[in-house]
């Protein structure tokens, strides 16, 4: 249990510190190349996601799971084998798939997204396939063995890497053309990855017991039961990111063709996908560092207590990670909804996009449970039930797109409708699943009580932004809302007893463990 406490919390405060450089690397890439540029960035972004889900073929989470057994068992030879084995399967698809993109570039951008400058960012982003492929396995590996250390920094060092290039290669290409900038905003995120990449190598050296290279190619002959057993979580997994990344693959395509029949220009469907994926969707997945975090730490920590049939620690660690990222994310949800204009043209320089994030953002409360509810799936050998969701919520996500999106009077609207059915719709699906398969209990007044906070604090939020003075800066008043209204939904959480000094005591321990031991 403080294995998987702390490895959570290990995770949310990297998750922190990544989302904040994160935001900065967006808002460098907004002022210097526009909703446009952001436009032509996002449009490539998906083809990228679907080529790396393909490349890791769910492997992550497999190896996450077999380690964390064979670890409990002492097994050693068994976890240098499905390194060696997972090593060899990811290096070999990338080696396939990385000249694939390159030499697809020019028909995905000239006839699917309908904007042939979205060639160089393709091929930009391209190199960047083999780095992720090698990356998530050492991934998987320390989360395997419930050290999320570094996991957590290699995120950091990334983030740190690309904002220290992004402003530099926007800046340098943005005077050849929009596309070249977009295409030097890929260029920083290859290197971020490689130097992260590079981090994780030199510590798994340190940290390993054993040497990975000494008959590898012998571990790789006789690793077909391992492959078989990896494959097994493997498929069922890489299935449900495969329809997500098919389903974001075909999304901008979906989008630019839709609003074309609602009469919407090439250029002008780049912009508005720019504002709704690149302004937008990234605010209403901030708190997804939380669930990440959570569902990262689950998979072992289910596996490990589903291996010696544990029903009541299962659902405790079910109970905590959905109680926590209900109250985050319902926090997110009164800033993100009350603040959307002042965010927006904070961080962006324009207002557009902010009616995406007052339309989207109470059904994203959906979206944050969605994570801790797959991970317990994919821990409890439901991988495949959860492809099968994930399959359905992406069909209805992207036949309401179409179906709304060419009718002029939703245009890129129904683009954000169709993403939100899709949430709602694999949320519910995932729940109805996971209540199948465990015993759990539904704490109805608990969750009434949550609502209520959030109708309260919004409220409190909407009357304390027409006070605040006029005469302020725009930074200054949005910083001090954000504090006010946290701080009335803290206190209301306390009051009604959604959050207990109890927890805050747990939370001291575990920040003040996590620091007190070396980073490595």
């Amino acid at each position: 249990m403080s294995k998987f406490l702390k490895g959570t919390f290990i995770l949310l405060l990297a998750g922190l510190v990544t989302r904040i450089l994160g935001f900065i690397n967006r808002i460098v890439i907004a002022r210097f190349i526009g909703e446009e540029g952001v436009g032509l960035y996002m449009m490539a972004f998906p083809t990228l996601i679907l080529v790396v889900t393909i490349t890791q073929l769910g492997l992550p989470v497999a190896i996450s799971k077999n380690i964390a057994e064979a670890e409990a068992k002492g097994d050693f030879a068994k976890i240098k084998k499905i390194l060696v084995v997972s090593l060899a399967t990811t290096i070999s698809l990338s080696i396939i798939f990385t000249p694939a993109l390159l030499l697809l570039a020019p028909y995905l951008s000239k006839t699917l997204f309908t904007d042939p400058r979205t060639h160089l960012p393709l091929l930009a982003i391209a190199p960047i396939v083999p780095i992720v492929a090698v990356s998530s396995v050492l991934r998987g590996y320390f989360q395997g063995r419930q050290n999320m250390k570094p996991s957590a920094i290699s995120q950091v060092i990334e983030q740190l890497a690309r904002i220290t290039l992004i402003a530099i290669l926007t800046k340098t290409f943005l005077p050849y053309g929009i596309e070249y900038a977009a295409a030097g905003a890929m260029v920083a995120s290859v290197i971020g990855e490689l130097v992260s990449l590079a981090y994780l190598i030199a510590t798994f050296k340190l940290k390993k017991k054993f040497r990975l290279r000494k008959n590898f190619f012998q571990y790789v002959h006789s690793g077909k039961s391992t492959f078989n057993e990896l494959m097994g979580i493997a498929l069922p997994t890489t299935g449900s990111r495969l329809i997500g990344s098919v389903s974001w693959f075909f999304e901008p395509i979906v989008v630019a063709h839709s609003l074309a029949l609602a009469g919407v220009a090439a250029v002008a469907a780049t912009k508005q996908y720019g504002a709704l994926t690149g302004f937008a969707m990234p605010l209403l997945m901030l708190p997804s560092f939380i669930t990440y975090s959570l569902s990262t730490s689950l998979v072992p920590a289910i596996s490990e207590a589903n291996s010696i049939k544990n029903g009541k620690v299962i659902e405790h660690l079910l109970q905590q990670s959905l109680r926590f990222s209900l109250l985050t994310g319902g926090l997110s949800v009164v800033i993100l909804y009350v603040l959307a204009e002042p965010l927006m043209s904070l961080m962006y320089g324009t207002s557009n996009g902010a009616y995406f994030l007052k339309l989207m953002a109470p059904f994203f409360l959906f979206y944050y449970f969605q994570g801790p509810l797959q991970a317990v799936l994919q821990a409890l050998d439901l991988a495949r039930a959860a492809m099968v969701n994930s399959l359905i919520g992406n069909i209805a996500k992207i036949t309401v797109i179409f179906l709304l999106a060419s009718q002029p009077a939703f245009g890129i609207n129904g683009a954000a409708l169709g993403i939100v059915t899709g949430i709602v719709l694999v949320t519910m699906l995932h729940f109805a699943t996971m209540l199948k398969a465990i015993s759990f209990t539904f704490y109805v007044k608990d969750y009434l009580k949550t609502f209520a906070v959030i109708v309260l604090s919004g409220s409190f939020g909407f009357l304390f932004w027409d006070r605040v003075g006029n005469d302020q800066s725009l930074a200054f008043k949005v910083l001090i809302s954000i504090a006010a209204i946290s701080t009335v939904y803290l206190l209301l959480s306390l009051v009604t007893g959604l959050v207990r000094k109890q927890e805050f005591l747990r939370i001291s321990a575990i920040l003040k463990s996590v620091f007190r031991k070396p980073i490595m």
